[in-house]
């Protein structure tokens, strides 16, 4: 099993900032894509920014110079720097990696959520 652990969710002003980290834990070769979405209450899922296996990013454009998605590629982490919040920015977030487990195939995960709230 895989598992995804989300931290660093919070209440802060607008204008703030936050850092969420992400770490895959369990057995498995390789950590491919990872991305964080993120779904505010009565929207759809949305997918805000993604790191790929070689370091390339992407950013959904409301967020664009605003966040900034890294990875440790030893630690088999994922980290979204917030900063310059907006009260559009609350939204519970989740983690995504793309891993390639044990029986050589690429299966998604997802974690739990955590929820970030802005607002004055």
């Amino acid at each position: 099993q895989v598992q995804l652990a989300e931290s660093g969710g919070g209440s802060v002003q607008p204008g703030g900032s936050l850092r969420l980290s992400c770490a895959a834990s369990g057995t498995f070769f390789a950590v491919n894509v990872m991305d964080w979405f993120r779904q505010a209450p009565g929207k759809g899922r949305e997918l805000v920014a993604t790191i790929t296996e070689d370091g390339s990013t992407n950013y959904v454009d409301s967020v664009n110079g605003r966040f900034t998605i890294s990875r440790d590629y030893v630690k088999n982490t994922v980290t979204l720097q917030m900063n310059s919040l907006k009260p559009e920015d609350t939204a519970t977030y989740y983690c995504h990696a793309n891993i390639l487990t044990r029986r050589i195939i690429n299966v998604d995960y997802w974690g739990q959520g955590t929820q970030v709230t802005v607002s004055s």
